[in-house]
């Protein structure tokens, strides 16, 4: 039963988290209320998160400022995860923490009419971040391998297809200045009944419940089985998948921030160069009344 181990100092997490590229992937072997590499208990993880917060808002000002003389580098985090897994969350908590005009978040939801009308990338397409940008996807092109397959809306031959045609989408990514940060949020059927619960039994929280849930929920061994197959066939070095376990909040938020840290630390976007006379423009400035 595969098991996330212990992180070591100054390791990396995403070398805990990341899923071996091409092989079979059992979810039912990773344990959702693991909390891998964290720096202790829930305290300790919120205070660090904060931390690391505010140390991603300096990188993300450089990578923000590095796009805007010519530097093509983004970031595209991609959120999966079953209803309640909190993707939704993730934006709020972790996103939530950048300066948003550096961010392009996309929720996406079931296909418009003329969504139809093209391919299934056509949209993504559309949604992906500027240079300079760091995006968000809350959901992406893989729910069209995900509850097209489970809800069966496409010819099984042309889900097979697209598993290649993802492949081909994120390697175009990756050659035109895009890092992916993949994380499927790992939340277990136990947790996901209670947060369930939690949404009818809290006024506040009613809106945030569809009785499709419910419906959803009992097709989970579908799910889970479109998620291994997924998570195997679509991952490469360019492109890999992180399992983050879910069912913590609190070590949910910790990981995605230290994995979006790990990469733009890794980018190491630098502020660019004015293409002007400092001295001479201060000068000017000081003559000015």
């Amino acid at each position: 039963m595969p098991k996330h181990p212990t992180r070591k100092k100054d390791e990396a997490l995403r070398d805990l988290l990341r899923l071996p590229p091409g092989e079979v992937v059992d979810l039912a072997g990773y344990d959702a209320r693991a909390t891998p590499g964290a720096p202790g208990g829930k305290q300790a993880g919120l205070a660090d998160t904060a931390r690391t917060g505010r140390r991603l808002a300096r990188l993300q000002e450089r990578l923000w400022a590095a796009g805007t003389a010519g530097d093509r580098r983004r970031v595209l985090l991609v959120l999966q995860g079953m209803d309640t897994s909190g993707k939704g969350g993730t934006v709020k908590h972790v996103i939530g923490q950048l300066n948003p005009t550096g961010c392009r978040i996309k929720a996406f939801k079931a296909p418009t009419e003329e969504e139809r009308r093209h391919d299934f990338l056509w949209r993504v397409r559309r949604a992906l971040p500027e240079p300079g940008e760091i995006g968000i996807f809350d959901r992406s092109h893989y729910e069209d391998v995900l509850i097209a397959r489970v809800r069966h809306l496409a010819r099984p031959a042309e889900i097979g297809s697209r598993y290649g045609l993802i492949h081909d989408f994120e390697r175009s990514l990756a050659e035109d200045g895009v890092t992916l940060v993949k994380c499927f949020l790992h939340v277990s059927p136990e947790e996901q009944k209670r947060r369930l619960l939690r949404r009818l039994d809290r006024p506040d929280k009613r809106w945030k419940f569809d009785p499709a849930d419910i419906d959803e929920r009992a097709l989970w061994p579908a799910y889970q089985e479109a998620y291994e197959l997924a998570l195997a066939r679509c991952s490469a070095p360019y492109a890999p998948w992180y399992l983050v376990p879910a069912d913590r909040r609190w070590y949910r938020n910790w990981a995605i921030s230290r994995l979006l840290l790990e990469h733009l630390r890794e980018l190491d976007p630098r502020y660019p160069e004015g293409e002007f006379d400092v001295a001479e423009c201060r000068e000017r400035l000081l003559k000015q009344t």
